[in-house]
């Protein structure tokens, strides 16, 4: 048995739901599974949300508010706590795949090389972050272990710059094309024994219409057009922990698990 999580950084449902003619493996995940808003009460800083989404501790209890602090970079040594693959790599064969809780993501018993360093900004490092995250994901689950973490962050930096623009649902249905792979075409969800989390650290918006802004619209990269939204996207299969909210994956995983 193998519980799997996969975070799709920015995934919402107000681009999912109306897509389903387009978006197949949304649509067939969606009819076996469980489906579900969730509307973060937190600050909607990816960094703080994925930390704490593995750790089970609140912003004010984990302290890590953002990438960087006083322009340096912070790094997995630099966030006091210990996460679920810490905790549960003692007994049980746990891999996590391009966490995106700081920069480069993070990754645990598992090579990997992040596209982009981490921030894909380009077509051809969206396209590369999906074949690589792809790619290792299938190998892995192919391996049978306890727990596999892995994460998509390219719908994030298209959805910045292109909320709104055709575009951004080709995006969704090219992530759809892998979904349909890692869960489908190994076999995986044909298992009753599986155990899934599909999830997103926020949802999507035009630029100043979420209750929040978490970034400045004009940035080195350009000029945003999208932002973050509080509903995030959740959808479980054979997992009994109710989730309300972004900790409680933490203690979803350790309960089936640990």
């Amino acid at each position: 048995m193998t519980f799997l999580v996969l975070g799709v950084d920015g995934a919402t449902w107000s681009i999912v739901r109306p897509n389903l003619d387009r978006l197949k493996n949304f649509a067939r995940l969606i009819k076996v599974g469980n489906t579900k808003e969730l509307v973060l009460k937190e600050k909607l800083i990816s960094a703080s949300i994925w930390c704490g989404m593995f750790s089970g501790k609140l912003p004010e209890e984990h302290g890590h508010k953002d990438f960087t602090v006083g322009g340096k970079i912070l790094r997995r040594e630099d966030i006091k706590v210990n996460f679920i693959w810490d905790i549960l790599n003692k007994k049980f064969d746990v891999r996590a795949l391009n966490v995106p809780f700081v920069v480069p993501p993070y990754s645990f018993n598992v090579d990997f090389r992040p596209a982009g360093f981490g921030l894909p900004s380009t077509e051809e490092e969206w396209k590369t972050e999906l074949e690589r995250v792809t790619a290792k994901t299938v190998k892995i689950l192919s391996e049978t272990p306890d727990l596999l973490i892995s994460v998509f962050t390219l719908l994030d930096r298209v959805q910045h710059f292109h909320w709104g623009e055709d575009c951004v649902v080709d995006w969704y249905s090219r992530l759809d094309e892998k979904i349909g792979e890692i869960l489908w075409g190994t076999g995986f969800l044909r298992d009753p024994k599986s155990k899934l989390i599909l999830i997103s650290d926020h949802g999507f918006c035009s630029f100043g219409e979420a209750r929040m802004q978490t970034l400045p619209k004009e940035t080195p990269y350009g000029k945003l057009k999208g932002d973050h939204h509080e509903v995030a996207m959740l959808v479980t299969s054979n997992v009994r922990h109710d989730i309300q909210k972004p900790q409680d994956v933490f203690y979803a995983i350790k309960e089936e698990i640990g």
